[in-house]
């Protein structure tokens, strides 16, 4: 039986992956530390991406942001290094919705077409491609040098003397300069940052005073809900920013763009989805729409017909999966889980590593990418869902760098030029042979990819269905439902049996199936079968009877994928 393929995501920020620059120092400028191209992505790169399964590369940072370094021989405006995070600035601060970060480009001036050939190379290469769609919010100094002829900029044409219309694209704090409470680091070269009237912040601060842990660096859009008058919703006639909106997701799309990762989707209301998604996928079919949300209450309502594709699963599956590799949380969580997202589990995207979370193998983490992979088992395979990893991840990157505005946090930065040591040593310039990799980072590597290209050719990860074992072994003292997890995956004849270790200790494990699993899943009582873990290739006898263990060894941190 042929697989369904399962979408298998790796997310990676192109100004990281291609930098080979061994001798960055913090806080660097792009002359001294470098940045990575697109030109980085060769067929060869692409080629090993795809090794892991890869269905589709999630390009983080492709839009142009705002950022210290100035390219004004190519028409790029300047942006105030005030209200600029990093040196290289954060990829969720468009500044131009209609462009691609210059940064990226071999040649600037045919920044454009460089994109264009990256997501022809990553289609050729059977991947499809997703990148950010930030919605929510702009750089502060937002204006677009790219747009198309008879394309209004963003704020273009707004009354600034209201604080709200729904046909203005932002939020006026009216009368008021903007005054964050801390002090800017002014560079008194170029003078002081000065925005009047002072624009509402993106993370929904309605003050002209922002905080430094704000995202003071960004201004609201304005889709129509008034927050200043108790958040109402005001979508008749359709705000202007809609229709701005819609065309540049429009723009995107008809790059061949497959899809779009919606940066904190729940921030804008549902109302524009369900009117934007329609109108793109009437054009354009086949595109995904995924939303960062962490709103667990608020999932179904981002999943009704018209809407998104996929969910994040932070707040529910990452979170417990993290607790559970800490030792904070029982395995047993995991159930509730699952359970919590009855229904909808075939729609959430599971992970345990992206730009915003810490390193599995940091010391805010685990300290031990090894300790994480049975986590990842359980994300990868629990159900058909999509997955993701985060470049270096398969590495054991352990994102314990000091890199500049990016503090030594375990999370790998996304504000400052620099290069990751594990990604470097993979690319080995550009031969990706391993050759420069550690022991450790090979074999986990390796653990990868077996892994998730078991997504991608077993019809019971990709298109089965989900039975849990937990309920037939919590008075079981062959298992330790504090430290394990064991569940089946099934289609038809073919039937896995998954178990995870989240323990230090090597145990010898004994699993109860209930009799319902039997009569369930369609296993013959008494049948004498052997097992093969589809990870190691070891073989285990088993005999499959409602009254009889099911027995094998599990080491530290291990998982076992047995088709059964």
């Amino acid at each position: 039986m042929k697989a369904k393929k399962k979408m298998v995501i790796y997310q990676v920020l192109p100004r990281l992956f291609g930098n080979d620059n061994g001798k960055c120092v913090k806080n660097g400028t792009i002359g001294e530390n470098g940045s990575g191209k697109f030109s980085a992505f060769t067929p060869t790169a692409l080629k090993a991406i795809g090794e892991l399964g890869t269905t589709h590369i999630w390009y983080t940072g492709i839009i142009e942001h705002a950022t210290q370094t100035n390219y004004p021989a190519y028409g790029i405006a300047t942006d105030h290094p005030d209200v600029v995070k990093g040196i290289a600035g954060s990829p969720y601060a468009v500044k131009d919705y209609y462009d691609v970060d210059p940064d990226l480009a071999d040649n600037v001036a045919g920044r454009m077409s460089e994109f264009e050939a990256l997501v022809e190379r990553t289609h050729n290469e059977g991947m499809e491609v997703i990148i950010d769609f930030v919605p929510n919010h702009v750089a502060r100094q937002y204006g677009s040098d790219a747009k198309p002829g008879g394309v209004r900029d963003l704020g273009e044409g707004d009354e600034l003397s209201v604080g709200f219309s729904n046909q203005n694209n932002f939020y006026y704090i009216t009368q008021s300069p903007f005054a964050p409470h801390f002090d800017l680091f002014s560079d008194k070269s170029v003078g002081e940052y000065s925005e009047f009237p002072a624009k509402a912040t993106g993370n929904d601060v309605f003050s002209a005073s922002p905080n430094r842990n704000d995202w003071y660096e960004t201004i609201k859009l304005n889709y129509g809900v008034d927050y200043l008058g108790g958040g109402v919703g005001v979508f008749e006639p359709i705000p202007d920013t809609w229709k701005k909106m819609l065309d540049i997701l429009l723009f995107w799309a008809d790059k061949q763009v497959d899809g779009f990762r919606c940066d904190m989707a729940q921030m804008v209301p549902v109302a524009f989805w369900e009117w934007s998604i329609p109108r793109v996928k009437e054009l354009f079919p086949d595109i995904i729409f995924i939303a960062e949300i962490y709103e667990s209450n608020r999932y179904r309502e981002f999943l009704s017909e018209g809407h998104f594709d996929y969910l994040y699963d932070k707040v529910g599956l990452y979170d417990t999966l993290r607790g559970v590799v800490c030792g904070h949380t029982w395995a047993t969580e995991i159930t509730h889980c699952w359970q919590a997202n009855e229904g909808i589990q075939a729609q959430m995207l599971n992970f345990m590593e992206n730009h915003d979370e810490q390193r599995i193998a940091s010391d805010f983490f685990a300290a031990d990418a090894r300790k994480g992979f049975p986590a990842m088992v359980v994300a990868a395979v629990i159900n058909t869902n999509p997955v993701m990893i985060y470049a270096g991840q398969e590495l054991g990157e352990r994102g314990m760098d000091e890199e500049g505005f990016s503090g030594c946090d375990g999370r790998t930065t996304i504000f400052d030029y620099w290069t990751v040591a594990s990604i470097r040593n993979w690319r080995n310039n550009g031969a990706f042979d391993g050759a420069k990799l550690a022991d450790n980072e090979r074999a986990l590597r390796n653990a990868y990819v077996k892994l998730l290209n078991l997504c991608c050719t077993e019809p019971a990860i990709s298109e089965g269905e989900f039975f849990d074992l937990m309920y037939a072994n919590f008075y079981n003292d062959s298992f330790n439902c504090d430290r394990q997890y064991a569940f089946f995956r099934h289609l038809g004849s073919d039937i896995l049996l998954v178990c995870v270790n989240f323990g230090a200790e090597a145990a010898a494990t004994g699993v109860n199936i209930p009799a319902y699993a039997f009569e369930h899943i369609g296993i013959e009582v008494g049948e004498k079968r052997i097992m093969t873990d589809l990870l190691t290739g070891e073989q285990v006898a088993a005999d499959l009877n409602p009254d009889r263990r099911v027995f094998f060894d599990m080491l530290p941190y291990s998982a076992r994928v047995f088709r059964v």
